[in-house]
């Protein structure tokens, strides 16, 4: 088991880099077959690294205790409440268009002998 307390340990440490975090949370909300325990665990992950710099021990348990609330809502709410929690560590919430999207309208693009990417 020391292996995986390494890799935790290292995991945490990278975490601590807010873009790293991001692109960790990013990765897994990729994930073609949803696993809601890997997104629990990828928050509370990102909290462990986070949250000691910028929460009192108190509101550290706050916003773990915050995740499985957020988790066990449903429609709208739980993107709102996502966002709400990640502002609290620095992050937040965007949207940007897929890479598939890109293709396809740099495809249509250069179909018209215009090249533009975006």
């Amino acid at each position: 088991m020391a292996t995986s307390n390494n890799y935790h340990q290292y995991l945490i440490e990278s975490l601590k880099d807010k873009t790293e975090a991001a692109n960790y949370l990013w990765a897994i909300l990729q994930e073609e077959q949803t696993e809601p325990q890997l997104l629990e665990i990828a928050l509370n992950n990102i909290l462990e690294a986070l949250g000691t710099t910028c929460l009192s021990t108190e509101e550290i348990k706050q916003q773990k205790a915050k995740i499985n609330q957020l988790l066990n809502q449903s429609g709208s709410a739980v993107i709102y409440s996502l966002a709400e929690w990640l502002q609290k560590l620095g992050l937040e919430l965007s949207v940007n268009i897929n890479n598939q999207s890109k293709l396809l309208i740099s495809s249509q693009i250069s179909n018209d002998n215009l090249k533009v990417l975006i």
